[in-house]
């Protein structure tokens, strides 16, 4: 009969050994926090009255590839347990039971009235809502012998958690090393903490709300040697990241924060005189709302960004930002991206794309349909945002501090740098908008191998 040993690393045995009554786990990405988490329920499971419920925010993120569902598939069978699809419950031989569940609006909160779950965890803490977290305190309660807590991991991420964390950071934004795993006691009163290193000068002060206990177990992929052995090439993601990204998920800084010179570089960009012909070309256009007035002193520009990919690295050939009225605009439009696609064609570039973001709304699709009309022939369409601009800039940004992105030399050039390393800071991003779309753009549509329409 095979023997399988289940033995938590360093780490997470700190975080499964902890006595607070509520107790974080993370602070970096490939610590083993999700294991961790589906480890903890393991010490009530020959209670028959148990029942603990893991929570992430949405439900596409329990059932995602060697997610939450994915890693219990693989530990609680070992238990005897089985699981109930339907309600996304792991019931073990005792009867005590493990749920999953999503929160993904504050109004899903309603449905959780009245529960008692003696074991509440979240998943990836810092995308729940302040007011979540400390409503779900509130449902942690228990009748079956087991002291309700809370266990939870996290990424780092500048907000209420990296608040109510703040005793663990230190200045830098690092994880104060020799205060990981240490209680800290307090008291929520409205919605002021109150903190101290032992419960006797608040029971003192507020004798009606019993203190509680929490604390912060820093952790990252150094301190998971079994995934560093079965995938070193996770590591190297991490150092692929973008700044930003890089040194949240990979260095553990919870003060880390977009800002110019960190999304963009400009250093980051080589000049060369011309860009290598054929490849692929896209045209990206960021209209403005409004045109320059006395009402509108300082409104956003048009921009169109047209970038080439060649092989492995992208060019950028030209940009262009003017503010004028919608007629100025329009034959801008046409004029501009035709004239490009003749550049790409003679170039020898094996596709050529216009691409424009679609704002929500039947108009915004009216309209949409309208300058495609107005570019027959071309491959013109626009294309539907998913996630915000700093999230849609991160894979250019680390294919720019990766030294794989160029400009073409021009007067332009100053301009867009200017504006790219000036990011997020400046009042105004629609190069960058522009730039990151075109970018976007060229990598989606060459994966899915579209052949040439011009």
């Amino acid at each position: 009969m095979e023997v399988i040993e289940i033995r938590p690393q360093p780490k997470q045995e700190i975080f499964l050994r902890s006595r607070a009554d509520i107790a974080i786990f993370g602070g970096g990405a490939g610590g083993g926090k999700t294991f961790a988490l589906l480890l903890e329920p393991l010490y009530h499971i020959n209670n028959p009255d148990f029942g603990a419920v893991i929570f992430r925010r949405t439900m596409p993120e329990i059932t995602k590839e060697k997610g939450l569902l994915d890693e219990s598939m693989r530990l609680y069978p070992l238990f005897g347990a089985t699981f109930n699809k339907n309600d996304m419950r792991w019931t073990f031989p005792s009867g005590a039971r493990v749920s999953f569940a999503h929160l993904q609006y504050e109004t899903d909160l309603s449905a959780w009235r009245g529960a008692q779950i003696a074991l509440i965890e979240f998943d990836q803490l810092e995308t729940f809502t302040e007011q979540q977290f400390w409503y779900m305190l509130s449902r942690n309660r228990s009748t079956c012998g087991v002291k309700p807590y809370v266990r939870a991991t996290c990424n780092p991420e500048p907000g209420w958690l990296a608040n109510l964390l703040d005793w663990w950071i230190g200045e830098d934004g690092y994880p104060v090393q020799n205060r990981g795993g240490k209680l800290r006691w307090f008291v929520r009163a409205g919605e002021r903490i109150e903190w101290a290193d032992d419960p006797a000068s608040l029971v003192t002060q507020y004798s009606d709300i019993p203190p509680k206990t929490l604390t912060f177990i820093p952790a990252s992929i150094y301190d998971n040697g079994i995934l560093m052995d079965k995938d070193p090439g996770y590591l190297a993601n991490l150092k692929g990241l973008p700044q930003v990204d890089r040194e949240r998920l990979l260095l553990g800084n919870w003060k880390v924060k977009p800002s110019a010179g960190k999304v963009f570089n400009r250093m980051w960009f080589s000049i060369v005189p011309v860009a290598p012909a054929g490849g692929q070309t896209c045209i990206f256009w960021d209209f403005a709302a409004t045109e320059k007035s006395l009402a509108k002193p300082d409104p956003d520009y048009t921009a169109a960004v047209t970038f080439r990919k060649v092989g492995g690295r992208w060019y950028v050939l030209d940009c262009q930002a003017f503010r004028s009225g919608p007629s100025e605009v329009e034959r801008a439009f046409v004029n501009l991206s035709r004239q490009m696609a003749e550049r790409a064609k003679g170039e020898g570039s094996s596709m050529f794309m216009v691409r424009w973001e679609q704002e929500p709304g039947s108009a915004s699709k009216r309209e949409a349909a309208r300058l495609v009309q107005l570019l027959s022939g071309l491959d013109a369409r626009a294309v539907v945002s998913q996630s915000d601009k700093i999230a849609r800039a991160r894979a250019m940004s680390a294919q720019a501090e990766a030294g794989n992105i160029s400009l073409v030399e021009g007067s332009w050039n100053e301009e867009w740098l200017n504006h790219m390393h000036g990011q997020p800071d400046l009042p105004h991003d629609d190069i960058m908008d522009a730039s990151v779309g075109a970018f976007n753009a060229l990598n989606s549509v060459i994966m899915s191998a579209r052949s040439w329409q011009g």
